[in-house]
């Protein structure tokens, strides 16, 4: 018994080693970001009425605010332009156009001089109400310009109380800027309706919602935010397809944005040359209500308008973003002088707008173009198709082979055993 428990796990630890192997491939580097301006924040924060409130950790709400934004401040990385806006920080008053109006920056975007801006979070009293709309689209106007990482990081207690400027259709109408801006919201405390609110305003920029009771949750929320915005990443090029192929913009490879109306249809061109393989991806996010059962379509054509290959998907409301692809590759030519081919790609949804909700702007639409060499030589795996697989294969066969001599070894020494017996 304990002979067979021993060779038992004998082969458990072969196969978990082999396993191992395969799952964890030698990484790949990610090429530093080069000609990037510095990516800037600006925490956008609530200091209305409703602020006074004292049920974070037996401390008021404001205070629990500005004991995050101290740490925060202390921590915030050198490469890092960190601005400060408040909303209802100044009028205590009851006249609503004017409350609607309480915005203002109390700390420019910038080099962070931690002593000044701590002064300043310092002074900060609850007032006013919670215009969160025009805040956004201040906070907006302060991070414009530049090529790098902007993020606006909302910490609030409630919902806007300043309608009917709704702030899910500003966050809207600031991604359909295409200007890679990314929203993040913190709720302190949060009822269902502010929470709503909060995760509508950040998934229609491609940000993140976090419920807040503690102070720690508070400050270590924002600071992995304004860390975040240090790291490195592809900056989506805002684009605008066309009505119809002659009219489309070319695009070369790289990552791309665009606005798709619902049910509309968007073109683009792309040149590949002989020997090329043109891959591309497509995702459209549903950033508001829609009926169920939805579809996306990409197709590749000639100008002519003959389909070359195409990619589809299908939803029926289990995920709010839907991705098709497809790859065309243009077989090599012996006249090296062979002009390149211009594809067509055509990007159609199928969703339908539920009752009551707006159709402007379209639904976030995101594009991957990518022109490589094809697959030309023998030695290349992927014409065997395989695709890069092909050591997985190697391995999965050498452990069959060694699972079966040793299941085979234990076999005939089991009826050994029992002839001896």
């Amino acid at each position: 018994m304990i002979t067979r428990q021993r060779l038992a796990a004998g082969v458990c630890a072969l196969l978990a080693a082999l396993t191992a192997g395969m799952a964890f491939p030698a990484g790949a580097t990610a090429d530093e970001m080069e000609g990037q301006d510095a990516p800037k924040v600006e925490l956008v924060l609530d200091v209305s009425g409703s602020m006074r409130t004292r049920d974070i950790d037996g401390g008021t709400r404001m205070a629990a605010a500005k004991q995050a934004f101290n740490e925060v401040l202390n921590a915030t990385p050198e490469e890092v332009q960190l601005g400060i806006r408040t909303l209802g920080a100044n009028y205590p008053g009851n006249d609503r156009k004017t409350g609607c109006k309480d915005t203002a920056q109390l700390y420019p975007v910038g080099p962070l001089n931690r002593t000044e801006a701590k002064t300043a979070v310092a002074t900060l009293v609850p007032t006013g109400w919670t215009p969160i709309g025009p805040a956004l689209q201040k906070a907006a106007t302060d991070l414009d310009g530049g090529n790098g990482m902007r993020r606006i990081v909302l910490i609030t207690d409630g919902e806007d109380t300043c309608q009917p400027l709704d702030p899910c259709e500003v966050a809207r109408e600031i991604a359909a800027k295409g200007i890679g801006l990314t929203i993040d919201t913190l709720g302190l405390v949060p009822d269902a309706k502010t929470r709503d609110q909060l995760i509508c305003i950040a998934e229609a920029t491609g940000g993140t919602y976090t419920s807040v009771q503690h102070k720690e949750e508070l400050s270590d929320r924002v600071g992995q935010l304004v860390d975040r915005a240090a790291d490195p990443v592809v900056t989506p090029v805002a684009t605008e397809g066309a009505t119809e192929c002659a009219k489309a913009p070319t695009l070369k490879s790289g990552l791309y944005t665009d606005r798709e109306e619902f049910g509309q249809q968007r073109w683009y061109r792309v040149d590949v040359n002989p020997g090329q393989e043109l891959r591309a991806s497509v995702s459209v996010a549903a950033d508001r209500a829609v009926d169920l059962d939805y579809g996306l379509l990409v197709r590749a054509v000639t100008e002519r308008g003959r389909e070359i290959v195409r990619g589809e998907a299908a939803g029926n409301g289990r995920t709010d973003v839907i991705s098709t692809g497809l790859r065309y590759p243009k077989p090599a030519s012996d006249d090296e002088s062979a002009p390149a081919e211009t594809v067509c790609l055509q990007i159609t949804n199928a969703f339908s707008a539920a009752s009551g909700v707006k159709t402007t702007p379209g639904l976030p639409l995101e594009l991957t173009v990518d022109v490589v060499d094809g697959p030309g030589k023998s030695s290349d795996v992927a014409s065997f198709g395989l695709g890069r697989g092909w050591w997985l294969l190697g391995a999965l066969v050498l452990t069959g082979f060694v699972a079966g001599l040793l299941w085979g070894w234990v076999s005939r020494w089991r009826v050994a055993i029992w002839r001896t017996n």
